[in-house]
């Protein structure tokens, strides 16, 4: 059975967003577990009978997740930490309690998933972990898939990117390191795909995106053991293996080597693999999966460039299939929902649905050969440019990206400020309540004019501010309540952007995200936060925040124009920017945060090309910041990543405060900033916001008293790790009780 035309994966959540509502409505107590599961039943049933309908050859399934992929192999390999088996739920419950926590315990730890805005669950592993095949979700699916008249290729993680996404348990003696476990969890890996086969699966899909990063001889030999191994099972399934978000690089020619059936590559952010398979002889007896068309962005595919290109493979491959660069987990369900784009732009794009078209299409003209079929659908054009907005980077010279030297500044600042040790604050939002939510809904709707609107949201920015004042807050922000989304509400300002309505991408969880459109060139209009800080700084005689998202994350959390290089869109945004925060100090604001959290986000899988991003995403954030006088405080704010990784363009951002996740990692961060010299302020966050558990003071004495061992404390400051939009004031209100007792029990101690 050819593998033809596929996907790798579909979106989740629903086209209106069904699993979010019905997660929500289960975790608030509000409908019982069957009622989820009778939700997640009928979205993967939709999903399969829409892919099959459209016409694919090979339909996946096992892709669908209540909350994340990682988590659901973590829990199907029996893999759970102590702590949570120890808690006494069920199945359900305890797989919520390890993404979200319960009562006293903890979360574990979340990451981005390679250089995506999704974000997984960090497995622990040790030495004594016992891999056992503790679920059949693969098989139930697959069955289920069956029953309704679809024929599917169960998804799974790979065995030794599993492993590679893992870290070292609590306690795991030195020198152990998860790839140690290879070994049994095949041996559970080969149970599975054996009963797969069992059932009938005539291909199983083994994703192993890890091996498009860089990795040592030791992890490409563990690749090429652990599929000779399966590829070795009597009357198993034909395996595909897949690497995506770039280059599988040396890890291809192993694979080749391999018995495998197929391998499946992303040659949109690896195009430069195609180049390569000639020389690869082993390939000519394989199926090539060719990722053709883009996974993660919403362009439409030049389909005669991405058919000409397969044509090309074709040559040197048993036979070719073709499909998406990644799962289509990254980008919206449905074009054809959105009824207010402009035409021009909603003619250059393509969703998960019209994605899956393409495939079919550029599958049926390989098929027959008849490339009339592909003949006039290529990519579409049409961009706004800006000239004067081309010209001003243009103009751009080395000294628009530089401050005067940071003494200078924390001196002109300490003067001004008279901010206390550990200075309490918060990263910006605070919870977005339904009567927020209703003014939003009834503007949009008409109920609400614009004078209503900007009149609600002014009483409960005085709210929040006089919540700050009351619970002993040192610097005060005003809450975001107008803000829709950190980087939507700056879109809607900027010349350059669109915007869906249903456009909904899953971030974590039942956590979504819409991310605007960046289409052309970017421009400020009009001030865009000015009012709002200005109006907070004037109830209040502490320091008020001004909020701006940075340049780098606004690319990130958007789907960005492919048609020039991402730094020069960025200094686009940069300058936008720059005169936002201009106008800033002149109304008077003191402390201005430019978030970044998307910082390590984008940062290229493999070593040779991160310089480059650096350079620029670095570069641009400078742009935006280097306008300030010295007296001005410039903080920025980065969450859950691998932040080793960019530790050096942390300190190269030259904020004069950095606040940054540290609550579930247990303030690792702290000792990759003392092994630079990191020598400005920090702000290690010690309350965990994406938990929905109140921390104790005790637990939070404990991550800040960690934080002052590793930083003076003159320099340390007390925060949450993130916005505190998506909790209630049910968490928030006694959680910042908290943190501001552990601060003041520290400040003590001093």
């Amino acid at each position: 059975m050819p593998i033809g035309s596929t996907v790798l994966g579909y979106p989740r959540i629903g086209p209106r967003r069904e699993l979010k509502r019905a997660l929500e409505k289960y975790w608030s107590g509000g409908i019982d577990a069957a009622q989820v599961r009778q939700v997640a039943r009928d979205l993967r049933r939709a999903t399969w009978a829409e892919l099959a309908a459209a016409g694919l050859d090979s339909v996946p399934s096992n892709t669908f997740s209540y909350y994340d992929q990682v988590l659901d192999t973590i829990q199907l390999f029996d893999a759970i930490p102590q702590r949570y088996r120890d808690l006494g739920l069920n199945g359900m419950d305890t797989y919520f309690a390890m993404a979200r926590g319960h009562d006293a315990v903890p979360a574990m730890e979340m990451t981005k998933w390679f250089d995506t805005n999704y974000h997984y669950l960090v497995p622990e592993l040790g030495p004594e972990t016992r891999f056992d095949l503790a679920g059949d979700k693969p098989i139930a699916e697959y069955q289920d898939a069956r029953a309704q008249g679809v024929e599917t290729r169960p998804v799974l993680i790979g065995p030794v990117t599993f492993l590679l996404l893992a870290k070292a348990e609590a306690g795991a003696p030195p020198g152990f390191t998860p790839l140690d476990l290879l070994e049994p969890l095949l041996d559970r890996y080969a149970d599975l795909i054996s009963r797969l086969g069992a059932a009938g699966a005539a291909w199983v899909q083994l994703d192993e995106p890890a091996f498009c990063a860089d990795r040592t001889d030791g992890e490409l030999a563990a690749l090429g053991r652990a599929y000779d191994r399966l590829s070795q099972l009597p009357g198993r399934p034909n395996l595909l293996v897949t690497g995506y978000f770039g280059d599988f690089g040396p890890a291809l020619p192993v694979l080749a080597g391999t018995a495998v059936e197929a391998v499946g590559i992303d040659l949109v952010a690896g195009r430069a693999a195609a180049d390569r398979i000639p020389h690869i002889p082993a390939l000519r007896t394989k199926t090539l999966v060719a990722g053709v068309v883009e996974g993660r962005n919403i362009w439409r595919t030049d389909l005669s460039a991405a058919a000409e290109l397969c044509a090309q493979l074709k040559q040197s491959v048993n036979e070719l299939a073709v499909s998406t660069s990644c799962s289509l987990l990254h980008v919206p369900y449905d074009l054809d929902a959105e009824t207010s784009l402009a035409p021009d732009v909603a003619a250059r794009l393509a969703f998960a649905r019209q994605k899956v078209d393409e495939v079919v299409l550029l599958g049926k003209a390989l098929a027959s050969g008849d490339a009339r079929l592909i003949a006039t659908t290529g990519a579409a054009a049409g961009v706004h440019r800006d000239e004067q907005v081309r010209a001003r980077v243009a103009a751009l010279t080395p000294e628009h990206r530089l401050r005067v030297p940071y003494a200078e500044r924390a001196e002109a600042q300490g003067a001004k400020l008279g901010l206390p040790p550990l200075a309490t604050t918060t990263i910006g939002s605070f919870p977005q309540t339904t009567d927020v939510r209703r003014a939003r809904a009834d503007l949009r709707a008409g109920r609400l004019d614009d004078a209503g609107y900007a009149e609600r949201m002014r009483a409960e920015v005085e709210r929040v501010i006089r919540l700050q004042e009351e619970i002993g807050l040192d610097v005060l922000v005003h809450g975001e309540p107008e803000r829709n989304d950190m980087v939507q509400y700056f879109g809607e300002l900027l010349d350059g952007f669109a915007f869906t309505e249903h456009g909904w991408v899953q971030s974590y969880g039942s956590r979504c995200v819409r991310p605007p459109i960046l289409h052309g060139d970017v421009s400020r209009p009009v001030p865009m936060t000015v009012e709002w800080s200005t109006y907070a700084q004037s109830l209040t005689s502490k320091p008020v925040k001004g909020m701006l998202t940075g340049p780098v994350t606004i690319l990130a959390w958007s789907f960005v124009r492919d048609d020039q290089p991402l730094g020069v869109t960025a200094d686009q945004v940069a300058l936008a920017l720059r005169d936002e925060i201009t106008d800033l100090e002149a109304a008077g604001i003191g402390i201005i945060q430019v978030d970044e959290p998307a910082l390590r986000e984008l940062l290229p899988l493999r070593a040779e090309d991160r310089k480059a991003y650096l350079d620029w995403a670095v570069g641009s954030f400078r742009l935006a910041t280097s306008g300030a006088a010295a007296g001005t405080q410039i903080h920025t704010h980065l969450c859950y990543s691998e932040f080793g990784d960019v530790i050096e363009a942390i300190h190269g951002l030259d904020a004069d405060v950095t606040t940054i996740e540290a609550a579930r990692s247990k303030m690792e961060v702290l000792a990759d900033l003392s092994s630079i010299g990191y020598s400005r302020g920090v702000g290690p966050g010690i309350y965990d916001i994406h938990s929905p558990r109140v921390p104790s003071t005790d637990e939070m004495v404990a991550l800040l008293t960690e934080a002052v061992r590793a930083v003076p404390a003159e320099r340390v400051w007390s925060n949450p790790d993130c916005g505190l939009k998506t909790r209630g004031y049910a968490e928030v209100d006694p959680a910042l009780r908290n943190l501001v007792e552990a601060t003041r029990r520290v400040r003590a101690e001093l």
